[in-house]
């Protein structure tokens, strides 16, 4: 029967705490847009397509690096 008086305070602890998270997650906007993520899979992009159409972002392979000139 003691530890009744151990586990109410834990418990109530815990509500306090999920309360808290909650509440943090309603003021920084979490469940603003709740569609967008469950649209997101629907639109993938290819984003290794996108960086190849793009010739300034790809290593050149050829020409030597800075490392190698003395």
């Amino acid at each position: 029967m003691s530890i009744i008086y151990v586990l109410i305070p834990i418990a109530i602890l815990f509500v306090a705490i999920g309360i808290w998270i909650f509440f943090w997650a309603v003021r920084s906007k979490q469940f603003e847009d709740l569609e967008k993520e469950g649209l997101s899979i629907l639109f993938d992009e290819d984003k290794q397509q996108v960086q190849s159409d793009n010739p300034r972002q790809q290593p050149n392979h050829n020409s030597p690096s800075r490392q190698d000139e003395p």
